[in-house]
């Protein structure tokens, strides 16, 4: 258990063995959400990327995307479509 006093102005410091369990640096964003009368502290980037996974789970199959060369297919695809639209067009 880590302990941490609050200042004056309401802040307070975030322990280092915290920090690194949250893969926290200066200058980053942290959430606090409130669940069952506790605070969780949270790293937002973390958060926001566990976020987009949840949202995209189950999007692969539905697009048909099975194997680590369907993905790089669908990279090949994708930039000749870029490819047409940009300069064959032009021309």
């Amino acid at each position: 258990m880590d302990i941490a006093r609050i200042s004056s102005k309401g802040q307070i410091t975030i322990p280092i063995e915290i920090r690194k369990r949250l893969g926290l640096k200066e200058g980053d964003k942290v959430v606090f959400i409130e669940k069952d009368n506790n605070i969780i502290l949270l790293n937002s980037n973390r958060l926001a990327f566990e976020e987009f996974q949840k949202e995209m789970t189950g999007q692969a199959e539905k697009a048909d995307i099975n194997t680590e060369q369907d993905v790089v297919d669908l990279v090949k695809k994708v930039r000749q479509q870029i490819w047409e639209e940009r300069y064959e067009g032009n021309a």
